[in-house]
């Protein structure tokens, strides 16, 4: 059998808990899915799994929603959006 060593980490309370009830209805335990998790990135070398950043949530993004907010309860610089047609 292989060795074994122990992986130490901290996880936010909550997201360890959805993992574990999803986890138990599969049958798994934490420690089994990590290990499925490791093997397949270790395999194939890659995140098993998309990951990308929503550019809704960038700065720039938010910093433009913020200051149209802000003209609008000012009740200035308000404009019709490119997309929305004339009836």
């Amino acid at each position: 059998m292989a060795q074994t060593v122990n992986v130490n980490f901290k996880l936010d309370y909550e997201i360890k808990k959805k993992m574990e009830n999803a986890c138990a209805a599969m049958g798994l335990s934490l420690s089994t899915a990590f290990t499925l998790f490791a093997r397949k990135v270790g395999n194939e070398r890659r995140i098993p799994f998309e990951i990308s950043a929503d550019p809704f949530d960038s700065p720039k993004h938010i910093e433009m929603l913020e200051k149209r907010i802000a003209d609008l309860k000012a009740s200035k610089n308000v404009h019709e959006h490119e997309l929305i047609e004339d009836l």
